[in-house]
């Protein structure tokens, strides 16, 4: 199976496994996406350009306010979250929740996918 194919599976499996989560990506720190689950009205392009512009505002400020290195950036909104954590060196992972998702039990899962796109990339 290809790497890009396996990837896929893995975002897949994470939306499956977690009713909560309702599409996510694993995008590069430069915006380029490199595997989505994201629904059809979501722009792929859009999407890792915003991403990654939250990224570096978040790297920036992050150290600007001398709190280490970025480890996540939480986003909350009237319809849900959306939560990006790193994956690997250069690459982040995106998924958008529910309103009622339970935070924790999401970063529990994302920290399971992220061990599994470590040990693909």
């Amino acid at each position: 199976m290809a790497r890009t194919e396996e990837l896929n599976r893995i975002l897949r499996s994470l939306q499956s496994g977690t009713p909560e989560i309702e599409a996510s990506a694993l995008i590069s720190d430069d915006g380029l996406m490199i595997a989505s689950a994201l629904p059809q009205h979501l722009d792929e392009v859009r999407v890792a350009g915003m991403s990654s512009t939250l990224l570096s505002l978040g790297t920036r400020a992050s150290s600007e306010l001398e709190r280490g290195g970025l480890q996540q950036v939480l986003i909350r909104g009237d319809q849900g979250f959306a939560v990006m954590v790193t994956a690997s060196e250069g690459t982040m992972l995106l998924t958008l929740t529910t309103a009622e998702a339970k935070l924790g039990l999401i970063f529990l899962d994302m920290s399971r996918a992220v061990k599994e796109i470590r040990k693909v990339l």
